[in-house]
């Protein structure tokens, strides 16, 4: 989602100069009779006026004894002054610092300003410079530089008065160190530059003047966060810079129609896939209208409305969107696009059960596709799928094995892709219960991604799955610090509230219970039912597992009313899914027998804590809305990597 959030604007509309930044916020270049901007006064312009009464005087004289007058006026015509004189260079240094066409230009003239001009002004020039570099994609330490002596100068100058010019160097401050992956200190600037903004703003300063600006703050916060991993604050701030757009843009400008479809990207990162969908069809109307069905546009619309409605589990409007998609894109020849769009659509019709259709997109994807690259990598991991649906194991492990050894050589130069790849070969081995396999494969993956600090979202997906799988295969003690770690990850990445976050919790609860940790176990059960009860509804069948595991917890800790009140609350949900349920029904009253006679004294209970699985598929895939039918909400669709459980899916 990266974007230049350079204020380019101030280059193309206002004249971003020394004269008009230092008249617009030093009171002192009006207030001070002595300091002007307007050319020194010529003596072949002299008109009689009161401002003007030395010269006026002289005048006279001369009209009076002209022969008198004439030779000392020639001898003794007015001197420039000093400060006259002063002040034409520094007008002259300026001017060659304004029309500098070149980074280096400007460079120069500025070295032959720094004797000569205030520090305010100084940096004010360093700003201009900076912000001239980042355009030109310049070396960040060569930027920081300039950035650094401009906030020295502007904030000084300021005395922690309000100034756009300090929110703007905040900014771009902001913007260096986020390209050098600094991105605590980036935060930190880009924070205060927001608090700048929002305090002109209140203080009735011009929003046309602030919104540029804002809008380029916003934006960078909006990358600080995602490459941090806090992709839930991340979409604040998108949705901040879209309001921006749609103050400032026509209706339905190709510009907005953009704007809306990154935000629509940002929900499926999330896996908020309602949402997305929102943002994705008003994205796709704005670019069909202003640039026809046959865009480029309207064809990235359609591959990301593929993406969004597999996440939903409409897997044949996916493919109808696909197949849209791919038309466009082969009329303009993006092949490299062309590719991925297949690949997908092999995915989405593995997803609606048509293997032979899947196999044959996938050869002939395979033809076009580079011997030992990454592509041909992928085709293979996606015909694995194929072929493990198809019950031919053999040949599916031989395809994960060929798409492993691609990416083990691809390591060093693409360690996001390799990282997502091993995930996404894992969880195929996972299915075909080649655990010790899957594991390996997950701690390459997570070994990659750790050395990435922009990735430790996908870190917190990878430690969940990791830390699961540990524990299904009874290694309960190496299981805990990678479930611990990933819930507090992805608590971060995604909210407190999160769906993916409450299978942790409840994975912990049966970690906990093993190790005979009752009172933490149900801690953790409690926290898993509270976060399910919001992000898939109380009556979603995994809510309802975690429910009766703390009912059982608190059962084991003697604590038999509330184990009751809970276990009651199973029986209701499951009579609310009817027929369909009547096994789960049963047990869950059988269960709750036991529970009333235990608490009586009459038997003992057998307490078995049941690990929910991590939401299984080959993408990103499961919407927060509770209204999807559990049978589909529970699956992950088959077109994105795995290793993006909870990330982005493109």
């Amino acid at each position: 989602m990266r974007r230049n959030a350079s204020i380019s604007l101030l280059f193309h509309s206002n004249r971003f100069n020394l004269r008009s930044l230092s008249s617009l916020i030093s009171p002192k270049f009006i207030s001070d009779p002595s300091f002007s901007y307007s050319s020194p006064v010529s003596t072949t312009h002299l008109n009689p006026c009161t401002k003007n009464h030395g010269l006026f005087f002289k005048f006279k004289r001369f009209q009076a004894n002209p022969s008198r007058n004439l030779e000392t006026l020639v001898e003794k015509r007015p001197q420039i002054s000093s400060r006259q004189r002063k002040f034409k260079e520094k007008s002259e240094l300026e001017e060659a610092f304004e029309s500098a066409n070149t980074v280096d230009e400007m460079v120069k003239a500025f070295k032959d300003m720094e004797s000569t001009f205030e520090e305010r002004d100084l940096g004010l020039a360093s700003l201009k410079i900076g912000l001239k570099l980042e355009q030109e994609d310049e070396d960040p330490e060569k930027i920081l530089v300039y950035a650094t002596r401009a906030l020295k100068a502007l904030d000084k100058d300021d005395n922690g008065k309000l100034s756009l010019p300090v929110a703007m160097t905040l900014q771009l401050l902001g913007s260096v160190n986020y390209s050098l992956k600094r991105f605590s200190d980036s935060l930190g600037y880009l924070n205060r530059a927001n608090r700048i903004l929002g305090q002109l703003e209140e203080s009735g300063f011009s929003a046309e003047g602030i919104r540029p600006v804002l809008h380029a703050v916003q934006l960078e916060l909006a990358n600080v966060k995602t490459a941090m991993g806090r992709r839930e604050e991340a979409l604040a701030n998108l949705r901040k810079c879209l309001e921006i757009k749609e103050l400032t843009l026509e209706k339905d400008s190709r510009e907005l129609g953009k704007a809306k479809r990154d935000l629509a990207e940002a929900y499926v990162a999330i896996l908020n896939f309602k949402d997305a969908l929102l943002f994705c069809m008003q994205a796709l109307e704005i670019h069909k209208k202003q640039l026809g069905h046959n865009s480029v546009e309207v064809a990235h619309d359609r591959r990301l409305l593929g993406v969004i409605y597999s996440g939903l589990e409409e897997h044949q409007k996916a493919l109808e969107q696909n197949e849209l998609s791919q038309k466009v894109l082969k009329n303009w020849g993006l092949n490299s696009d062309l590719l991925r769009a297949e690949i997908d659509a092999a995915n989405m019709q593995i997803a609606l059960g048509r293997y032979d259709e899947a196999i044959s997109t996938l050869k002939d994807v395979v033809q076009h596709t580079e011997k030992d690259s990454e592509t041909q990598a992928v085709v293979f991991i996606s015909m694995g799928k194929v072929l493990y649906n198809q019950e031919k194991f053999a040949d599916a492990k031989r395809c994960l094995e060929i798409a492993t050894r691609i990416f083990d050589k691809k390591e060093a130069a693409s360690p996001v892709e390799a990282a997502e790849a091993y995930s996404e070969i894992s969880m195929q081995y996972e299915s075909m219960n080649e655990f010790e396999t899957a594991i390996s494969l997950l701690k390459r993956s997570l070994a990659l991604l750790e050395k990435l600090p922009q990735e430790q979202h996908s870190v917190g997906s990878v430690s969940a799955r990791l830390g699961w799988l540990l524990l299904l295969t009874g290694k309960v003690h190496e299981a805990i610090p990678y479930l611990e770690g990933a819930a507090e990850t992805l608590k971060e990445s995604f909210g407190s509230k999160h769906f993916g976050v409450g299978y942790i919790y409840n994975n912990l609860g049966a970690a906990y219970l093993e190790l005979e940790r009752p009172q933490s176990a149900a801690q953790m059960f409690a926290m898993a039912k509270d976060i399910m009860d919001v992000s898939l509804g109380p009556h979603h069948a995994d809510s309802i597992e975690a429910c009766q595991n703390l009912a059982k917890a608190y059962g084991s800790l003697g604590s038999y009313a509330l184990a009751i009140e809970f276990q009651e609350q199973v029986v209701d949900a499951w009579e609310g899914h009817g027929s369909a349920a009547e096994d789960e029904l049963r047990e869950a009253q059988r269960m709750l027998e036991q529970l009333k006679r235990k608490a009586h004294g009459k038997s003992k209970i057998e307490l078995s804590m049941k690990a929910l699985p991590l939401p299984h598929s080959s993408t990103s895939s499961k919407t927060l809305q509770p209204d999807i039918p559990s049978s589909q909400e529970h699956q992950w669709p088959q077109h994105v990597k795995s290793d993006k459980l909870f990330c982005d899916s493109r």
